[in-house]
């Protein structure tokens, strides 16, 4: 959430008014969205959501409010696409060998993630549908043990926030096999997606975003949005993001209201077929 946290002043600078962040952690974020979703629509509640926002659905079989009904879409902050990181005892030294070597040992190689259900989860197995690959899912208590068992050569592989683990492939502690993202990132340049490495339509972007109640009234939503998209065009902002492997966007609410309903079509048979579910 690091490019969420540099969003946060900018922004509150821009609207000229202070946030105060209610971290309400809890089942991917479901405890805090209901918050939001029985909030009142005066704008003064809102809500920063991630990709799991998309995944929930598909993910839980009942939700204490409706997705697409309860909000009223504001901004589309950040996106970026996560690493896919090796420990260098594994003999490969891109996606397209990481792919050869899954075919020849189905099922031996690990891949850590932060939990059943996780971002991270949903993103292996989009890989091993996508390139018919079988990979073992080790579920963690969170990101942190998955990647440190990945740094004691544990697990062979975890995807990986970019800013989280540029120190360990700086010096060789991991290595970068792919991006999982439609491009390249200005971190690793060398690095290719995964897409390019044989993987054809492999594309796991991860967002966040910002989100009202639904009934807060448009002329509200469009001076917040105004208010967002004036912090993300800041150069300032703009290169802290980059550095960090996200890209700041800033789309009109209307743009990020198709956008969400097009993560829940694309997540939904991907769930469905890899069986994840929540601890």
């Amino acid at each position: 959430m690091t490019g969420v946290q540099t969003c946060a002043l900018p922004i509150s600078e821009s609207l000229g008014a202070n946030f105060v962040v209610d971290n309400r952690p809890g089942a991917a974020g479901i405890v805090g969205t209901e918050a939001v979703a029985k909030s009142k629509p005066d704008g003064y509640a809102l809500l920063v959501v991630s990709s799991s926002h998309a995944m929930n659905p598909a993910m839980y079989s009942k939700l204490p409010y409706d997705t697409a009904r309860d909000f009223v879409p504001v901004s589309l902050l950040l996106s970026g696409p996560t690493l896919v990181v090796a420990h260098p005892s594994l003999p490969a030294k891109n996606a397209r060998e990481l792919i050869a070597l899954a075919k020849t040992r189905p099922g031996e190689l690990a891949y850590g993630s932060g939990g059943n259900g996780s971002g991270a989860h949903v993103s292996g197995e989009m890989l091993k549908m996508l390139a018919k690959i079988n990979l073992t899912h080790v579920p963690y208590k969170g990101v942190g043990p998955a990647q440190i068992d990945l740094l004691a050569g544990q697990i062979q592989l975890v995807f990986a926030g970019v800013p989280s683990v540029v120190p360990y492939v700086k010096t060789g502690r991991l290595r970068a096999l792919g991006i999982t993202g439609p491009k390249r990132v200005v971190t690793f340049p060398e690095v290719p997606t995964v897409a390019e490495s044989g993987v054809a339509n492999f594309d796991v972007t991860m967002w966040y975003g910002v989100l009202a109640a639904a009934g807060t009234p448009q002329p509200l939503v469009m001076k917040l949005h105004g208010a967002v998209n004036r912090a993300l065009r800041t150069p300032d902002l703009n290169e802290r993001l980059l550095a960090e492997g996200s890209e700041p966007s800033g789309i009109l609410p209307d743009e990020f209201s198709s956008f969400i309903k097009s993560e829940l079509t694309r997540w939904a048979p991907v769930i469905r077929a890899s069986g994840a579910r929540p601890d």
